[in-house]
């Protein structure tokens, strides 16, 4: 990579970011595609977000990623947003072009693309997703823009759930409904799709859901958590025999379409095998 004084800068805002799998992610595509931008990481906490902003603005960034705890936040210091991020309530993706910042959302697309390439249908599927942050919102929007049955939300507390729900029954023929229980064998039985969109289990061995539980039935079992890459949530499906889609596929996926955003550039099928070979040689 050649970087110049005319090289731009894309980052990554988030809190924690040191696990971070984009910067060898995109500074491959910059590469490959001879665009001469250079990627990087920003740990933000939540009080330094706005002022992150200003910066972005001030040092003619040319596009972000955003991850957590940041992508609802962040909406209120854009200057735009598309229908899409707008429908789900967050952004994980920002283009700088003149100075206005619009916010975008890639994380849903590239979650169901990852469930659909491999060769699973979600029509009329029961879904549950634990967790009700902004990667929740991104996955539920559009599992339900893509026709799952029902989607019922898990989390501890029920204000951010109740928001997203509401936003799916208004919007979508998808049935939405949340709840703090704790996961059980019983509540598994009646689902076709399970999904963390938690980070619990990044860099840790916990689980969001109870080790403890057998179920003896077909379940897709998902985690958007990818490092490492089996998970303790993972690690229980396998034990049970169930299907599993890591978290890596879901963020090269997003990524991609991130890239696109930023570039105008439509990656293919050879780099997302690429990108994840490097994933795996890395771990």
């Amino acid at each position: 990579m050649n970087i110049n004084s005319n090289t731009n800068t894309i980052c990554l805002l988030g809190h924690p970011i040191k696990h971070s799998f984009s910067p060898t992610i995109h500074n491959y595509l910059f590469e490959k595609y001879s665009e001469n931008n250079i990627y990087v990481c920003f740990d933000v906490k939540e009080d330094k977000l706005k002022d992150c902003v200003y910066g972005i603005k001030g040092l003619d960034i040319k596009g972000c990623n955003v991850t957590i705890p940041h992508k609802v936040n962040i909406i209120k210091y854009l200057d735009s947003i598309d229908d899409n991020a707008k429908l789900i309530g967050a952004v994980n993706t920002i283009k700088n072009k003149g100075g206005i910042l619009k916010g975008y959302n890639t994380d849903g697309r590239g979650f169901v693309k990852s469930i659909l390439d491999k060769g699973y249908d979600i029509k009329n599927k029961k879904v549950m997703i634990i967790g009700a942050g902004g990667a929740c919102r991104s996955i539920a929007i559009e599992m339900a823009s893509q026709g799952v049955k029902s989607i019922e939300i898990r989390n501890r507390s029920l204000d951010r759930a109740n928001e997203i729900i509401d936003s799916i029954n208004k919007n979508f023929n998808t049935e939405a409904n949340c709840s703090k229980d704790a996961i059980d064998s019983s509540c598994l039985m009646d689902i076709d799709i399970l999904i963390n969109t938690t980070p619990i289990g990044m860099e840790s061995d916990l689980c969001p859901i109870d080790t403890n539980i057998v179920i003896d039935k077909k379940l897709l079992v998902c985690d958007i958590v990818y490092k490492p890459q089996n998970t303790s949530f993972l690690k229980w499906a396998k034990k049970n025999n169930l299907e599993i889609i890591y978290g890596i596929d879901m963020l090269i996926n997003q990524a991609l379409e991130a890239f696109y955003i930023w570039t105008g550039i439509n990656p293919c099928n050879e780099d997302f095998r690429y990108i994840k070979k490097l994933y795996e040689n890395s771990i």
